[in-house]
């Protein structure tokens, strides 16, 4: 039975994680939001999830199990029925001539362990509530048939387990054709097995991209597109339609773009809000789901990649009265999700939080989210000018796409108002050029900006396959242009990448993180802004005020082994900027 925040409660207080008075403040304030109270107390920054779940092992007297340093392989996963493993969120850790290792989330199940006895080597499971074979009904099978070698159990994170559950999948084709053979209800259960196999591999985007002679569905995990399956075209029409239908858009409308949301449930039971986009193309309708995952509600600017110079910055800047801070980057590039993480820092009762954007990302309890409508008229300029006689102390601008909408944004951030939003940029130094081209004022932007952000996403290493290699100095300053700006002389890089395995589905990478610049603006900014001087002069000046770039942050992050040489310079240049002596003329 899972607990209770009341229960969580006083697990944390009695073990000294939090005060009385912590947990009475965070208490009423998840009451207020309706948000559960781990949430609450990380976003008061009270605790962290590896403390939250370091007091839950302490609370259960049992070891805690890092399953990213010590994975359970397929075999040791299949050890247990997956519905077995997910009823009582556990997996095999490790197996011996003694018996078996269980890491579980839910050690207080008092049928966990009878469960692991009754069904482990087992391919079809035998719940302990069910008739067993020999038995009456509740009772356990004969000792024969029953494991009887020790089961010790640990814990770990439920998150943690469930990663692990990709195992018990079969490829996406095979289940096609059961499910196509079977001849039941053919559209709602490819809908179904497209749907989990996403979610199993973390995937942002699903399409549906009709061909001549099939349809060819396509996941994109990590950024990066993958074939997931095909469908035979005689099924495709009420695969379409029955989307049509979740989303709440016309079934008969074949010949126009059309846009609509989905409330899903995940086999865990959690909810998710897919957001679904269909345009007609030459050989049918092609659809594209984007998954809104609920947990990055709860991320935070250290979970972003953000280090702690660039957090402080952030995080001095969202606690200003006025003014506007922007993330710029291409589509994609976790710009909303950055802005989402800010507004959580401020997300108080005393604050007035409301948004305005097209499409709504995140449903957030206690911020006012409006979309935006053209067939209303409610666009983002409209809506924002709505937005400022709301008494509002925080806007978040989903875009700025035009003058309007710029030269409103600009007057709400100098009329009391903090305002958030994001803009299509190469880098942090562009925004600024694009906003004056855009027509707004040069001495008003340069008033009321403080902080812009320029950001890319980088794939992960797996940690579960990651392994180092030496890379001598010679060749590592063949890796790309102006290397010898980033390598010691004489120094042999040591660098790293996946080796490729189940866990990350043989690529190597496994999750996502950003890389940042941060340009604040400086007085000695804002008198470049009012002289309209071009992106490289910001740039530059930025850079001598300490400003490192994007290209910085990622190698930072190539050499503490979280990605990769290959995947920084898939996705950011080295600055041309860094080769000259300006900090010298000053």
């Amino acid at each position: 039975m899972p607990l209770t925040d009341a229960d969580l409660g006083k697990i944390l207080v009695e073990q000294s994680y939090v005060s009385e008075e912590e947990l009475k403040s965070a208490t009423e304030l998840g009451a207020q939001r309706s948000v559960p109270l781990k949430t609450i107390l990380s976003d008061m920054g009270l605790i962290t999830e590896e403390l939250f779940e370091s007091a839950l092992a302490e609370y259960y007297k049992l070891p805690f199990a890092d399953l990213q340093q010590s994975q359970p392989t397929p075999a040791l996963v299949e050890l247990l029925p997956e519905e077995v493993a997910r009823t009582f969120s556990c997996v095999v850790l490790k197996q011996d001539e003694n018996g078996v290792t269980v890491a579980t989330s839910d050690p207080s199940n008092a049928q966990l362990e009878e469960a692991v006895r009754l069904n482990l080597g087992k391919e079809k499971a035998i719940l302990p509530s069910q008739p067993q074979p020999g038995g009456k009904p509740g009772t356990a099978q004969p000792p024969t048939q029953k494991f009887m070698g020790r089961v010790q159990l640990v814990y770990a994170p439920r998150k943690a387990i469930e990663g692990f559950f990709v195992h018990y999948r079969k490829p996406l084709a095979t289940r096609f054709q059961a499910i196509i053979t079977r001849q039941r209800k053919v559209a709602p259960e490819i809908i179904v097995e497209i749907f989990n196999d996403a979610i199993e591999l973390r995937a942002s985007d699903i399409h549906f991209e009709p061909q001549e002679q099939y349809v060819l569905v396509r996941f994109r995990v990590d950024g990066v597109m993958h074939e997931a399956g095909r469908i035979p075209r005689e099924y495709y029409e009420g695969v379409v339609n029955r989307i049509k239908i979740e989303g709440n858009m016309q079934i008969d409308e074949h010949f126009a773009a059309q846009d609509g949301a989905i409330r899903y449930r995940t086999p865990q039971g959690n909810p998710m809000d897919i957001r679904v986009s269909i345009v007609p193309i030459v050989d049918g309708e092609k659809i594209v789901c984007r998954l809104l995952s609920e947990y990055v509600r709860t991320l935070t600017l250290a979970d972003l990649g953000f280090n702690d110079t660039y957090r402080e910055v952030l995080e001095k800047a969202a606690h200003k009265p006025f003014g506007m801070i922007l993330t710029t980057g291409p589509t994609g590039s976790g710009k909303s999700t950055t802005l989402y993480a800010l507004m959580k820092i401020r997300n108080k009762p005393d604050v007035n939080i409301s948004t305005i954007e097209d499409p709504v990302e995140y449903k957030v309890p206690g911020i006012n989210h409006i979309q935006v409508n053209a067939d209303t008229g409610l666009t983002f300029s409209t809506g924002l000018r709505a937005l400022v006689r709301q008494d509002p102390n925080i806007i978040l601008v989903g875009e700025i796409r035009d003058g309007e909408t710029a030269s409103i944004a600009v007057n709400a951030a100098l009329t009391g108002h903090l305002l958030f939003s994001t803009l299509h940029a190469n880098d942090a130094g562009t925004a600024v050029p694009r906003l004056l081209d855009m027509g707004v004022e040069p001495f008003l932007l340069a008033s009321t900006l403080e902080v812009v952000i320029g950001q890319r996403l980088v794939r992960r290493i797996c940690p579960q396959c990651r392994f180092s290699y030496s890379v001598p100095y010679a060749e590592a300053l063949k890796l790309f242009a102006g290397a010898e700006h980033y390598v010691q002389k004489g120094e042999t890089l040591r660098l790293y990448r996946g080796k490729g395995c189940d866990a990350c589905n043989d690529t190597g990478y496994k999750g996502r993180m950003g890389i940042y610049e941060l340009m604040n603006i400086t007085p000695e900014i804002e008198q470049l802004i009012i002289k309209r001087a071009t992106s490289t002069d910001l740039n530059r000046q930025a850079q001598k005020q300490g400003m490192r770039f994007m290209f910085d942050d990622g190698f930072d992050k190539v050499r503490g082994g979280v990605t990769t040489i290959e995947e920084l310079l898939r996705v950011a240049a080295p600055p041309d900027l860094i080769f000259t002596n300006d900090k010298q003329d000053d």
